[in-house]
């Protein structure tokens, strides 16, 4: 079992899609409504988002997406979406962490952020900053 991770060129999105669309949607389902999965290619292919996917040797078990996001005072990585096949492959996650830190490294980025359940940072040990709750009125 060889497991790797790596970016999507927004020219080669047509050839993963179909097989990653799934995982977007099952991340979006924690979600409160505020992509669909369309919404997300549209952000990879006009290049604000980008499209990771992994591979157990040379089948895909998982994909998320990130973005760059330039505050006044940093520049951050935003894990988007991130989802498996089985939704049971934590640690393999947990350990692309290192070469998702390598991309914001390269990008100018000082930290990476995601708006998570508490479980999740939990597990990763991140610091929980704040949680992003919502009402619907």
């Amino acid at each position: 079992m060889t497991l790797s991770l790596g970016t999507v060129s927004k020219n080669d999105v047509k050839y993963v899609w179909n097989e990653v669309e799934p995982l977007i949607d099952k991340a979006l389902s924690h979600a409160d409504g505020q992509m669909l999965p369309s919404d997300v290619l549209h952000e990879v292919l006009t290049s604000h988002g980008v499209l990771w996917v992994g591979f157990d040797d040379d089948k895909i078990f998982c994909a998320g997406t990130t973005e760059i996001i330039q505050y006044p005072q940093k520049r951050v990585l935003r894990v988007i979406t991130f989802a498996s096949k089985s939704g049971h492959d934590y640690e393999s996650w947990k350990d692309f962490i290192h070469t998702l830190e390598e991309y914001g490294k390269c990008n100018e980025c000082t930290s990476i952020e995601a708006w998570t359940r508490k479980g999740l940072a939990r597990k990763l040990k991140w610091d929980n900053e704040y949680s992003v709750i919502t009402k619907n009125i």
